[in-house]
């Protein structure tokens, strides 16, 4: 079992339901997000119900690539080692392009790719040298097309951490001696802190707690990628990725 779990964006929504879950299994955490004071919530909460794991916190922008390195340093210390890092903190705002709001989409690009780059070199850094791991970066169905309007940058973003994932997980074909592995995880509609804010819920969504345990059964496999909620998700992303644009538009 991989006992040690790191997991940014820990404060709220799908990092925050994924504690809970492994905290319930008996999984020691470090869970970061730029809320400490959220974070501490947790960690009460969660030792509260669950005496017997340890739970470390630690204020963390994931923009601040320094602090990236610093952290998962301090959380593997703390822990005696760092089993798994769940990438996730990331945003979900956006407009369509040519409309004059670069930089809600830069913000965007940079906190879910070039930081979630620096997350992955920070744990596969650490794995490395310990030989061991897993590493889990979670994408999301929307990267399995480009999107229209205000998803168009965030589908693109996590499609490309769903490649940067893929891409890691080809240096390690072939490559004796270690035991670590790479899951990319598409999570659906999932009702989460980033989205509760929409008043039309799209169809298909389901509630944190659902989608959390969803997303823990599909990382604790280690399979190389899972969509989650399986239904409807997956012939959903079939059909995403196969039917004409105009199709696609009309669907999401």
């Amino acid at each position: 079992m991989r006992k040690t779990i790191l997991i940014t964006g820990a404060s709220s929504g799908l990092g925050a339901g994924m504690a809970r879950v492994w905290a319930a299994k008996g999984h020691d955490l470090a869970l970061t997000a730029r809320r400490l004071d959220r974070l501490e919530a947790l960690k009460a909460e969660l030792e509260a119900a669950h005496p017997t794991i340890r739970v470390v916190v630690h204020a963390l922008d994931v923009t601040d690539h320094e602090q990236v390195f610093a952290v998962v340093k301090r959380a593997a210390d703390d822990l005696g080692g760092l089993d798994r890092v769940v990438v996730n903190a990331g945003l979900g705002k956006g407009a369509r392009i040519g409309t004059g709001k670069f930089e809600a989409n830069r913000e965007t690009a940079e906190t879910n790719f070039v930081a979630a780059l620096a997350q992955c070199e920070a744990a596969m850094e650490h794995f490395y040298e310990r030989r061991s791991g897993h590493l889990v970066v979670v994408s999301s169905v929307s990267a399995m097309r480009g999107m229209p309007s205000s998803m168009t940058t965030y589908a693109a973003t996590k499609a490309g951490i769903a490649l940067l994932a893929e891409g890691i997980r080809s240096d390690l074909v072939n490559r004796k001696g270690h035991d670590i592995a790479v899951t990319t995880v598409f999570p659906g509609y999932i009702a989460s802190e980033m989205n509760d804010k929409v008043e039309q819920k799209p169809k298909g969504m389901v509630d944190t707690e659902t989608g959390s345990r969803a997303l823990v059964a599909a990382i604790d496999s280690e399979k190389p990628e899972r969509i989650v909620p399986a239904w409807p998700w997956r012939p959903v992303a079939f059909l995403i990725r196969h039917l004409p644009l105009g199709i696609v538009r009309r669907m999401v």
